[in-house]
């Protein structure tokens, strides 16, 4: 992988090794043990080399052009370090249209269709997420409230998704089970209530943030009371939610969550609520449809 391509992969918050493994576990599962594409093996010369282009099929954002430049480079490697230039003609958290080219490709020809799928299977799901982020991102325009990402990832790929989901102008809540403790419903029932749950954190991991499942205004107060300076006010309604927030005022920070969507996000944005929660951002987001395109002249 390119120097160039490693600095752009960690400015985007990314670790190039993490992105290698996932690239290499997909190729593969493309490829086999033997990263064989008996295809382009069997009808295309190992010395011809072509040009190709990445082109949008709908519009959307961009997101994950680093990523997609490391497959071709990655696969070049496995074709023995066979030069493959990639030049990225869009920005990841830029709009695009269908029919722009996101990114150009010359190298062996061979090479290019073997890393096709890969490259696209990322930067399609990648672009998805971050073009539905911007459709939540859209809708709170205006208001104080952020749209919040949560651990509904696919497997494998939480990284990547969560850095398209801040390409689309969005907000990462926790990365996973070890970088902010959260105690839900399950939690508190299993510790007693609320304060003896907040307090057995604190005391065990007095550095790690905390926050707070709660369902309703009574749940918000002790939990603020109890010291939690984030709340996750999970399936209330707006007229609740509201109440919550007056309850609490700047004491904590208030995520709303639970079955929200982009018909009633202006409703719950007007509550006042700092975040809204949508696990939907990177559970069900559909792909941005991106094809890559060999060039005839």
């Amino acid at each position: 992988m390119a120097e160039s391509t490693q600095a752009a992969l960690q400015a985007a918050g990314l670790d190039p090794a993490q992105v290698r493994r996932v690239i290499e576990n997909a190729l593969v599962e493309d490829l086999g043990p033997g990263f064989l594409d008996v295809t382009s093996v069997a009808t295309i010369p190992a010395e011809q080399t072509d040009t190709a282009d990445l082109v949008a099929r709908a519009d959307g954002v961009v997101a994950g052009t680093a990523v997609a430049t490391a497959v071709f480079e990655l696969v070049g490697e496995v074709f023995g370090d066979r030069t493959v230039e990639v030049s990225v003609l869009a920005r990841d958290g830029e709009r695009v249209a269908r029919g722009d080219v996101l990114l150009t490709v010359t190298g062996p020809t061979r090479l290019l269709l073997t890393a096709e799928r890969t490259a696209l299977n990322l930067l399609c799901r990648m672009s998805g997420v971050a073009t539905h982020t911007r459709a939540w991102a859209d809708a709170l325009a205006g208001t104080k409230a952020m749209v919040l990402d949560t651990r509904k990832t696919t497997p494998g790929l939480r990284a990547l998704e969560k850095y398209a989901v801040r390409a689309g102008g969005g907000t990462n809540k926790r990365m996973g089970l070890y970088d902010v403790a959260m105690i839900k419903d399950n939690h508190k029932l299993a510790a007693g209530g609320i304060t003896a749950a907040y307090r057995r954190v604190r005391e065990a991991f007095p550095e790690v943030p905390v926050q707070v499942e709660v369902t309703g205004v009574d749940e918000a107060v002790e939990a603020v009371e109890a010291g939690a300076a984030f709340l996750l006010c999970d399936n209330m309604t707006p007229e609740a939610l509201a109440e919550a927030v007056a309850a609490v005022g700047d004491r904590a920070e208030l995520e709303a969550t639970g079955g929200l969507t982009l018909e009633v996000a202006a409703r719950y944005a007007a509550t006042g609520v700092d975040f809204l929660s949508v696990g939907a951002l990177t559970h069900s987001s559909p792909i941005l449809d991106i094809a890559m395109d060999l060039r005839t002249e």
